[in-house]
């Protein structure tokens, strides 16, 4: 199996490096983004991705900024954050809350990378609480974009895109990290419950994504298993609070989400 370590300049005493598994000729590939965050929405989201398009792990994140946690599926022994794509995509996930600790380096090294393989853009996948969820059948989403010549892609797809106010989190860095860079970046962020695994809010956050991708992403199994990816993904709903404001706690014997 082919391994390269991509070591990233301004490495600081906590080293950070995107391992490759494999070799892709990418061509000029769309980056998605879901990592655990409010409601898990980009989590679901980016996983059920990797699922209906039947991705392969690409790469996976080496780090000591987070405790030694593996994940294991199906006997197979894996890295908890990942990332898997062909040449036209690739969608990072994790399926472990992520440290603050961690989120600077992990952003700009990332983005880094991104613009390495020639990414064309960035789009972050994320949730935002509101108080009445439980009312809304179906969660509105909002764009962020990195810069505003990119508000006319949205609104071209009639998603609204948000014009005041402040946003935080890992999508937050993302895409102060890609306006920095130079590499286009948008956020989608949808209604979402705060302290709950919200498959809606994930399907509405992949229903806006295919209309801006046009391509077609299923969202019907998330719908129709919505209570089953609630149990799976309760455990890391509790790490991502615990872990927000601090540090790791025991998570042995918690159920990782991906593959339901």
């Amino acid at each position: 199996m082919f391994f390269l370590f991509y070591q990233l300049a301004g490495m600081s005493e906590e080293p950070l490096q995107i391992v490759m598994k494999k070799d892709i000729k990418f061509e000029n590939p769309v980056a998605i983004e879901g990592f655990p965050d409010v409601g898990l929405a980009g989590a679901i989201a980016s996983m059920h991705l990797i699922e209906s398009w039947g991705l392969e792990e690409i790469a996976y994140i080496e780090t000591s900024l987070i405790p030694p946690i593996m994940v294991v599926h199906n006997g197979e022994l894996l890295n908890p954050i990942r990332i898997y794509g062909n040449k036209n995509y690739i969608v990072l996930t994790s399926e472990i809350a992520l440290p603050l600790i961690l989120l600077n380096s992990l952003t700009k090294k990332v983005v880094e990378w991104l613009n390495s393989v020639n990414a064309s853009m960035l789009i972050a996948l994320t949730g935002i609480p509101v108080e009445n969820r439980f009312e809304i059948e179906k969660p509105a989403v909002y764009g962020v974009v990195s810069k505003k010549e990119h508000v006319d892609l949205l609104s071209k797809h009639k998603i609204e895109v948000l014009q005041e106010g402040f946003i935080s989190g890992t999508y937050a860095l993302f895409l102060k990290e890609c306006l920095k860079a130079g590499l286009p970046a948008i956020a989608l962020i949808a209604q979402s419950f705060l302290k709950y695994p919200d498959p809606g809010a994930a399907a509405e956050l992949l229903t806006s994504l295919s209309t801006i991708l046009s391509v077609s992403i299923d969202v019907k199994p998330l719908l129709e298993n919505a209570e089953e990816i609630r149990l799976k993904a309760r455990d890391l709903v509790k790490q991502t609070e615990r872990v927000a404001p601090s540090t790791y706690r025991n998570v042995e014997g918690e159920l990782p989400l991906m593959y339901r």
